[in-house]
């Protein structure tokens, strides 16, 4: 039985789309290994939207090369975001590889690296040589419905409290520091029902919890399908998904706020199975940035849907994503997102340093920072935020919190994780067997500042 190993960089929706791959994998026969030395097949899926996950991910590929020389079977592939951007030069920049397929082909990466193998397979019977001619393929070509191919999961032996479903592939956008509009082509949502189908599968599979998935999330279906009553597409498709008999809970990544609505904000005040989290990209709170930055909105706009939520849902956590360092980024423009920062008090901010992706317009603009500066405005944000957190993290010490666990702990397999309503991950001891996927109350009995630890509290 062939096997095939499959390693992914960058975003959730990522790791989603390696799923649906490895789902294929194993109905067409193979095994999916975590060592890529026992690999017939090697693949890497990475983003573009930062250099870093690009370079990690030639990188990697590069060194697993090696394992060419002792079988030179095995089929090397990128498939994601870098395969669609790069095409075709990536054969250049990584000898050895097989294959490169882009963002709307992954439901025919299992048949070009099947094919390829057996076509080895056969040839190397008379010349090893011969073997590796004539079987490399590059297929970063758009598809119709392809939105529609991103449905299967991972079927596994070990219990899962959660997963990520795909609602919709693309962006309209065009954020001025961003390539995925290039790389994942235009918006295009999958049917209501095809979601809601999904949802109630991994429920029978004993799922608790589902993460909704889109580049905007909120702006699902916009160009698609029409208003009900008032409602996007986008709350329409939540209310059903709420329908969902046995699931619990319900997430959504990532919102922009040029779609969330009031429809959106209401939704938190009578679906309860939305969690009182959400995670909303500010990238900056100058308003002179985010123009430059292409956001169509200011920041006044962003801290009143901000302070909206907090109203309708009391216990709301907010996290975010800011970009520092931008093209022509002045000190009063870093001050006023280091201001919001603090006005706001995300539980949690995620901060990139501006880094150039080529064939976008920022990667053009005048007044590019020194590294030097950007990363002296990272760390002056990171200590700011950390602050925040630590501070909510340590308030919540002597409570007790609703926990999904999601099974063993990633650092400590003595131990076992899982998260509160607000996302705060939560360690604690206990039966892996009996209490993956189920929730609980904690009561939290400690903080390292971004972890909380605490004992169950079983009926």
């Amino acid at each position: 039985m062939p096997k095939v190993y499959i390693k992914t960089y960058g975003c959730q929706m990522n790791e989603r789309d390696s799923d649906q791959v490895a789902r294929m994998f194993t109905e067409g026969g193979y095994t999916v290994t975590a060592e890529e030395k026992e690999a017939d097949a090697i693949l890497v899926n990475t983003c573009s939207v930062r250099d870093q996950a690009e370079q990690k991910a030639i990188g990697k590929m590069g060194m697993m090369g090696r394992l060419r020389a002792r079988k030179p079977h095995v089929v090397y592939g990128f498939m994601g975001c870098m395969a669609q951007s790069r095409g075709s030069e990536l054969f250049e920049r990584v000898p050895h590889l097989d294959l490169v397929v882009g963002t709307q082909k992954y439901h025919k990466v299992f048949e070009y690296v099947d094919d390829i193998l057996k076509l080895r397979t056969e040839r190397r019977m008379d010349d090893v040589a011969l073997s590796l001619e004539g079987t490399s393929v590059c297929d970063v070509e758009e598809e119709t419905d392809s939105q529609n191919t991103i449905r299967d999961h991972m079927h596994t032996e070990i219990k899962k409290a959660t997963a990520f479903v795909s609602i919709m592939q693309g962006c309209n956008m065009r954020c001025s520091f961003c390539i995925v509009p290039d790389t994942r082509g235009k918006e295009r949502g999958r049917p209501i029902q095809h979601i809601v189908d999904e949802c109630k599968s991994l429920v029978d599979r004993g799922l608790k919890e589902v993460t909704l998935l889109g580049q905007i999330v909120n702006l699902y279906g916009r160009t698609e399908f029409p208003k009900v009553d008032g409602k996007s597409p986008f709350v329409q498709l939540l209310e059903a998904v709420h329908e969902v008999e046995g699931l619990e809970r319900i997430r959504f990544t990532s919102p922009h706020p040029i779609g969330y609505r009031d429809d959106l904000v209401e939704a938190f005040t009578y679906l309860p199975k939305l969690c009182s989290h959400i995670h909303f990209p500010m990238q900056s709170g100058s308003d002179a940035i985010l123009k430059k930055m292409r956001r169509p909105y200011k920041h006044e706009k962003f801290v009143a849907i901000c302070e909206k939520m907090k109203a309708a849902r009391s216990d709301l956590a907010i996290t975010t994503d800011v970009i520092v360092g931008f093209p022509g980024e002045t000190d009063a423009d870093f001050q006023a997102t280091v201001d919001t920062v603090k006005h706001l008090q995300f539980d949690n901010s995620f901060i990139f340093r501006y880094s150039k992706r080529r064939n976008t317009p920022a990667a053009e603009m005048d007044g590019q920072l020194s590294e030097r500066v950007k990363e002296a405005r990272n760390q002056e944000l990171l200590a700011v935020q950390d602050e925040i957190t630590r501070r909510k993290h340590a308030e919540l010490i002597g409570t007790r919190q609703q926990v999904l666990c999601e099974g063993l702990s990633k650092t400590n397999k003595e131990t076992l994780t899982g998260r509160t309503s607000q996302n705060k991950i939560v360690i604690f001891e206990g039966d892996v067997d009996r209490m993956t996927g189920q929730l609980f109350d904690v009561q939290i009995e400690d903080s390292t500042g971004f972890t909380l630890y605490g004992t169950p509290v079983l009926s």
